[in-house]
């Protein structure tokens, strides 16, 4: 093989050229930013002499137009010289008169010019109407929306799903607010606004146009009584309150609310439960659990707004406020001496609250502090309390079967009457038109009395006997038209019974297998 001939080497001028040619590159690279300065400085005076062209083109303009505004015509200063008057040609004694103030008016003048200003007032008035107020200042912040974390204990059972973990603070006041609503059964009178202020605004209007209003519509203008029709009532079983939370111990308390369509439960399982009553479906609204703490009884307030609950063997009860959403534990009562705290009673006007002690001692406490304000005694021990519709006073009834009266006001007893044929007292209730009282003992017997009786005798005879029961009695309360008095015992499985105090009536069983722990 051939050896590959080597590359011919460039001559003295293709040499020569080269170099040149990076020569050439080198200096236009060193001259290529000041040429760039130079065209930056140019443009930089072409925009400084465009704005200065601007400028004076804009003081020559506003000199033309204040020229044009100070060549005014005849007209226009004969018309300012009316308006204003003319002050160059005012005479030295009509100024000093303008300097010492104006002039006294006369009756007539002084009349026109009271007119002149009432009218004014008015359209000023009209004006600030019309007129919309604005904010001095703004806060920024303000518009800024604060999260709410939801994952607190005290706010977990407002979350509907686990994507709200987190909540503005509008959102979580429209869910308390619905929630409020859901347990009120609506929105109430007091907080519904609008029709407050409708109703404010069309009062006057009302008592003048009902008489028209009367004439000008054909119906049924006489409402339902409220009281039960007379004759045989027919009932049927309804669906349970509390189906979608079922109790896993004996329910001890079963309550309306006292004006909601909210019901509550308690019982042995330490929990407190509040259901919405439609019908249909009767969802629950909340539970409360009670850790080691067995629910002996629970109660409404009167206003609603809390739930009292006392257990099977504390010292203590607790309360919870439905409107805060907090529980409040009465670890003690100063001036109670009581191993137990278990049966309670609320007055109906809401102020007063009755425990019942060992040794038949009553301790009344005042509702809103919790305190101790007196005790009373009882010969023997006291199974059952009851206040009157108006709140004055107290009936409590002995195991002995002696029913006391007291006076809440000075906290004395003022008469003591025998239950006849009673040999062991347990439940005792006063109707709400105040009319009649009712015992029931261990013999399974209610007796209804007229209060007028019991508070004279001291062996009164009963109104009615009811014997339906065969064991003891154990619970009996009058429904809000003192026309039914219903009567229960827990010791026996569906043991209630519904009578009239005015007319016939009797009803057996509740459809339940079960005893009957409070109706």
């Amino acid at each position: 093989m051939q050896p590959a001939a080597a590359a011919p080497r460039p001559g003295p001028a293709a040499a020569k050229k080269k170099n040149k040619m990076k020569k050439t590159k080198k200096i236009a690279k060193q001259l290529r930013p000041r040429a760039e300065a130079a065209e930056a400085a140019a443009a930089a005076a072409a925009a400084e002499r465009a704005a200065a062209e601007q400028a004076a083109e804009e003081a020559a303009r506003r000199a033309r137009h204040l020229k044009s505004l100070s060549r005014r015509s005849g007209g226009e200063r004969e018309l300012e010289e009316l308006v204003f008057g003319d002050s160059l040609n005012v005479e030295e004694d009509e100024l000093l008169q303008r300097l010492a103030g104006p002039r006294r008016l006369n009756a007539t003048e002084r009349r026109s010019l009271q007119k002149e200003s009432s009218d004014s007032e008015v359209e000023n008035e009209a004006k600030g109407k019309l007129l919309s107020k604005k904010p001095a200042w703004v806060d920024e912040d303000d518009e800024a929306e604060e999260n709410v974390d939801m994952t607190h204990r005290y706010r977990k059972d407002l979350m509907k799903s686990d994507a709200e973990k987190i909540l503005t603070k509008k959102n979580l006041k429209r869910r308390l607010e619905e929630q409020f609503q859901r347990a009120m059964g609506g929105v109430p009178a007091w907080a519904d606004l609008e029709n407050r202020k409708k109703s404010k605004r069309t009062a006057s209007d009302s008592d003048s146009d009902e008489d028209d209003n009367l004439l000008c519509r054909t119906g049924n203008f006489v409402s339902n009584s409220e009281s039960l029709p007379r004759g045989i009532l027919k009932m049927k079983t309804c669906l349970p309150a509390n189906q979608e939370r079922l109790a896993n111990g004996r329910l001890a308390t079963v309550q309306f609310h006292p004006s909601a369509q909210v019901v509550m439960t308690a019982g042995h399982d330490r929990s407190v439960s509040l259901f919405q009553v439609d019908g249909i479906r009767n969802p629950r609204i909340q539970s409360i659990y009670l850790e080691s703490f067995p629910i002996y009884k629970a109660c409404f307030s009167v206003d609603g707004e809390q739930v009292i609950a006392t257990g099977t063997h504390h010292k203590m009860f607790f309360v919870y406020d439905m409107m805060s959403g907090s529980i409040i534990p009465i670890q003690k009562v100063r001036g109670v001496e009581e191993r137990f705290l278990r049966n309670f009673e609320v007055s109906p006007d809401g102020s007063f609250m009755l425990l019942t002690g060992t040794s038949g001692y009553l301790h009344l406490l005042s509702m809103k502090t919790k305190e101790l304000i007196s005790t009373m005694k009882v010969n023997g021990r006291c199974t059952a309390s009851a206040f009157t519709p108006d709140s004055s006073k107290i009936y409590s009834y002995s195991k002995e079967g002696e029913v006391f009266i007291w006076d809440v006001r000075s906290r004395k007893c003022l008469h003591k009457f025998e239950d006849e044929g009673s040999l062991e007292g347990k439940c005792i209730a006063v109707s709400k038109n105040n009319q009649y009282v009712a015992c029931g003992s261990a013999s399974g017997v209610v007796n209804l009395y007229t209060t007028d009786v019991c508070l004279k005798e001291n062996r009164p005879k009963p109104v009615k006997a009811i014997m339906n029961l065969v064991t003891s009695a154990t619970c009996v309360t009058f429904n809000p038209t003192t026309e039914i008095l219903a009567v229960a015992s827990r010791e026996m499985d569906e043991a209630v019974k519904l009578a009239e105090t005015l007319f016939r009536f009797l009803k057996e069983g509740t459809g339940e297998n079960g005893p009957v722990t409070e109706v």
